[in-house]
């Protein structure tokens, strides 16, 4: 693990009982039955994964995958913190949910892990810790079955681009479009590139900074198209689940808007193994 990825993963083993404790993730809601933060959207484009074998890659410490698991799939969940990975398992345990988890950076995880599945998922703010689409595409089509399929839901990377200081008042392009191999420092979980908080707990104290890289929606297409996949759809929505722009409007149902929906704010994509 390099320079890069170990301080991210420092970064996400000290957020992860912050996020356990904060209402946005809402652990004892999840306890007591709730769906975790499973998104109408990509519960209607998936369809019923009852029965079927599914790999969560980057879970954090599991609620989604586990929710995964109360909808009738045999979950497998991967994150590179370990202290996500000890959280994971011990929800898992506590509500009598059968899952596996694994600790390993994703690019490690053929060395990890055996075997194939019906479905590789990941989701909400995960493309941004990662340097190498390409790598990242070939372990996903290594672990998928032949008829197996990809799914995505993501923040769209044309909403990176543009000022996310808290005193923003308009769309105003500040960060570059296009990948770099060089990380730039904390653009979207910490703000101001400094440890000031978090996307999901804004006031919270975070001592450790973060290491992100942007991909461009071409990026991502191509890298799977590259290691194999056929791309089935990909929808972008003028809408996103938590406020990434300071300027942004909440809704009765909790997403964020701009106003006129003017850019795309998350986009969904589905690919399939032949």
């Amino acid at each position: 693990m390099d320079e890069y990825m170990k301080g991210n993963r420092d970064l996400w083993n000290e957020i992860t009982p912050i996020h356990v404790a904060s209402y946005f993730y809402d652990v004892e809601g999840f306890k007591h039955g709730r769906s975790s933060m499973l998104y109408p959207i990509e519960l209607e484009e998936m369809g019923n994964v009852s029965g079927k074998s599914l790999l969560h890659l980057q879970c954090h410490f599991g609620m989604d995958t586990l929710s995964w698991a109360r909808l009738g799939t045999k979950v497998t969940g991967v994150d590179f913190s370990d202290k996500s990975i000890e959280l994971a398992r011990s929800l898992s345990e506590e509500l009598g949910i059968v899952a596996d988890f694994i600790c390993s950076n994703i690019y490690d995880l053929p060395e990890n892990l055996k075997g194939t599945f019906d479905i590789v998922y990941t989701s909400d703010g995960v493309l941004c810790w990662l340097p190498d689409l390409k790598r990242w595409a070939e372990i996903i089509s290594h672990f998928l079955k032949s008829g197996g399929f990809f799914y995505i839901l993501e923040g769209h990377p044309f909403s990176r681009v543009f000022d996310d200081s808290p005193d923003a008042t308009e769309l105003k392009v500040k960060y570059s479009y296009f990948h770099t191999p060089e990380p730039s420092k904390g653009k979207r979980y910490l703000s101001a590139w400094e440890s000031e908080g978090d996307c999901a707990v804004p006031d919270a104290v975070v001592t450790h900074g973060s290491y992100e890289w942007t991909h461009s929606l071409g990026d991502i297409i191509n890298a799977l198209i590259s290691s194999g996949l056929k791309i089935d759809f990909l929808h972008e929505f003028p809408m996103i689940f938590y406020k990434c722009l300071s300027f942004m409007e909440q809704e009765d149902d909790g997403r964020w808007r701009l106003k006129g929906d003017k850019i795309p704010l998350i986009f969904s994509l589905k690919a399939s193994k032949i």
